[in-house]
């Protein structure tokens, strides 16, 4: 299939990117100009990719769940990070590695309270069009809002169900997105563009010393995770098909190849997994690496940062990976973690080679710059960036503070991992609630079936001590809500028998290490590559259930009852979850799509701020202190450790979690974490 060789920008753009770079003259010169002598063989230039990922709608420095500055984050502080690099690095290319447009409240705001225009640019894209972002790839969230919300915000044409043809595109952003394993339906063709080939000026150094100004003929080409037809089934299914990142690679990185790019950089949102390459593998980025001609690997998606020598992360231990020099199979490679809080450098060493640049690996530096160093200050924020954005910043603080309700108690999540439902308890009964209202209105075959619901706690300190649910007794507010329930997804119901729902719990009782008993040293209690969005629980007095953690997974949930009766592998019942779950999200046993029998018109967020509304006042006795699961006891030699904020011991007692103790204030990681004890014996 043709593709045209695209400089900077959508081709309708150019009169919008004329105008940008004409006011970033001294910011973008290398990236405006057109070079067109020739080169002398034996020139070497060093060219900068610089990567952000994951930057899931944090443009400004904010937490819009505490309505607090938060200085730990944001994309204005990646900026002086940007700012900082290109003064080093005088050749340069900054791309993003997707999940930009979702994950905030601004992003909701913009997206679903008072929807964007077509003639207004989304917020983040105002700021990546002013720092001159080069390209940019697609995340899985950015698929969350529908695809003609995607359409929209990116200035696309999008030849799919749901989006007229016809239209003329919407005010998008000043730079090319590609992704090459993402078709329409209709067409047979990419939905975006697949790849683009950039021609970046910059200044090189000839064989006799001296600079020559030269070209870099820049290819870059996106991925997605395949699964995103799973977790945005409701959005995608019969609009758009997808293809194995690295068959699109193989397909399009010899065209990228024979239309002159002199560099292929791969943005793929995805870590590295190397499990068989199937179509479907939600991280393809190890296989990707070994795609011929695929010069440097920008990656994304796992929310960890790479290359990182003291990593443990399982990922970054696999063969062909050099987890401390960032390269897969000899492919520099660069995670630049995630909410801007890092910014991904790789110093690509060209060489003029003839007709060609050629890149020198053995002198190619990879890392990662972080907003905020290890025991130091975080870095100032460009004060050029949150006036751009002011006006929405300034309108999404007003609208998240609409009060719905109020609580008596403090939900948090600091707890989750050993017992305390505080912020989990609501979510549950607000689902479960609204499953069987459904069911009695519209599904009475269903009506005698128990309905459960599982929900799990989104915020488990992963990014660090701020990133933990807290909704301090008193006024409940809506931002209140999204802190509660993080994510855009959809409520489903499923009918499932005993076997998977034990199954489930099994599945979800993943999140633990397997502990020994006999072990006198500190042991791990929670593995941290396992998400604390799929520790999925129940929090019903009416289930009822161990979780055996000196067992190996899958043999671990121990007496399982329901009203006191144990339950049967072949007893029905409804369980409340959301649309990423019901449809194999986690990819938990008994779950794919095929036991959905409620699929609701309402957002699990809108479920829950409609039943805060409804209940008025929030009370501990009623909505946050009921457990369904507790872990076996066992008596253990040494300490069974795990993490969380610092100072929050009283928080686990009025939560009625006696059994653990904060043992070293800060653990080192350089995140702000503490270390607490848990006495698995109590």
């Amino acid at each position: 299939m043709p593709f045209p060789l695209f400089s900077i920008g959508n081709p309708m753009a150019a009169p919008r990117l004329s105008r940008i770079c004409l006011l970033l003259v001294p910011l973008l010169a290398a990236g405006c100009a057109t070079v067109k002598q020739e080169t002398p063989a034996g020139s070497t230039v060093t060219l900068a990719l610089l990567e952000t990922t994951d930057l899931h709608g944090n443009v400004a420095s904010y937490d819009y769940y505490k309505l607090a500055p938060d200085a730990s984050l944001g994309l204005e502080r990646t900026a002086a990070l940007i700012r900082a690099a290109r003064a080093e690095f005088p050749n340069t290319v900054l791309l993003d590695n997707g999940d930009t447009i979702q994950g905030t409240a601004l992003a909701d705001y913009q997206a679903v309270a008072a929807p964007l225009p077509c003639g207004e640019t989304l917020a983040i894209y105002k700021v990546f069009n002013a720092l001159g972002y080069d390209g940019a790839g697609v995340g899985n969230h950015d698929f969350n809002y529908g695809l003609a919300y995607l359409n929209q915000v990116t200035g696309s044409r999008f030849d799919v169900d749901g989006v007229d043809p016809a239209r003329a595109a919407c005010a998008g952003p000043a730079f090319p997105h590609v992704l090459a394993n993402v078709v329409s339906v209709r067409s047979g063709q990419p939905l975006f563009r697949p790849y683009a080939i950039i021609d970046k000026a910059v200044t090189a150094t000839a064989p006799d010393g001296g600079s020559v100004r030269a070209t870099v003929k820049v290819g870059i080409i996106g991925f997605t995770p395949p699964t995103i037809m799973t977790w945005d089934k409701r959005h995608l299914e019969g609009k758009v098909r997808t293809i194995g990142v690295r068959e699109a690679a193989e397909r399009y990185v010899p065209e990228m190849r024979a239309k002159g790019a002199d560099l292929v950089v791969a943005i793929s949102h995805g870590g590295l997994d190397d499990s068989d390459d199937t179509p479907t593998l939600e991280n393809g980025s190890w296989h990707l690496a070994r795609v011929p001609g695929v010069d440097a690997l920008l990656i994304g998606h796992s929310h960890q940062v790479f290359p990182n020598a003291a990593s443990t992360v399982p990922q970054f231990n696999l063969p062909g990976v050099d987890k401390a020099k960032g390269t897969v199979y000899g492919v520099p490679t660069v995670m630049a973690g995630l909410w801007g809080k890092q910014l991904g450098v790789i110093g690509l060493r060209l060489r003029r080679d003839g007709a060609r640049w050629i890149v020198d690996k053995e002198r190619t530096t990879v890392e990662v710059r972080s907003i905020q160093p290890a025991g130091g200050a975080a870095v100032a924020a460009d004060p050029a960036v949150l006036p751009l954005i002011a006006p929405e910043h300034e309108a999404t603080i007003r609208y998240v503070k609409t009060p719905i309700g109020d609580t008596d108690f403090r939900l948090s999540t600091y707890f989750a991992d050993v017992g305390d439902t505080s912020a989990i308890q609501v979510v549950n009964q607000a689902q479960a609630a609204y499953l069987a209202d459904y069911v009695n209105a519209n599904l009475p075959q269903y009506a005698d079936l128990p309905v459960l619901s599982l929900a799990s706690p989104f915020k488990t300190g992963s990014a660090g001590a701020t990133d933990f649910t807290d909704v301090a007794a008193g006024r409940i507010a809506l931002n209140n809500a999204a802190d509660l329930y993080l994510y855009p997804n959809s409520l489903v119901g499923v009918k499932v028998d005993g076997a998977v729902l034990k199954g489930w719990l099994e599945k979800a009782a993943g999140r633990f290490n397997t502990i020994d008993p006999a072990r006198r040293d500190e042991q791990e209690l929670v593995d941290t590559g396992f998400a604390g969005f799929n520790f999925d629980m129940a929090t019903s007095a009416e289930l009822q259930y161990e979780i055996d953690v000196t067992q190996p997974p899958g043999r671990r949930i121990v007496d399982l009852r329901w009203r006191g009766s144990p339950v049967a592998p072949g007893q029905q019942f409804l369980v409340a979850t959301n649309n990423y779950r019901a449809a194999g999200g986690g990819a938990f046993p008994g779950l794919d799509g095929s036991r959905t029998v409620v699929t609701a018109p309402d957002n699990n967020r809108d479920v829950l701020i409609a039943y805060i509304k409804q209940q008025r006042e929030l009370r501990r006795a009623v909505h946050g202190n009921a457990r369904s699961w507790r872990f076996a006891p066992v008596r253990t030699a040494g300490p069974v450790v795990f993490h969380s904020a610092p100072g929050k011991v009283a928080v686990a007692r009025q939560a009625g979690i006696d059994n653990v103790r904060e043992l070293r204030a800060d653990d080192g990681a350089g995140k702000g974490l503490a270390v607490y004890a848990i006495e698995l014996a109590k």
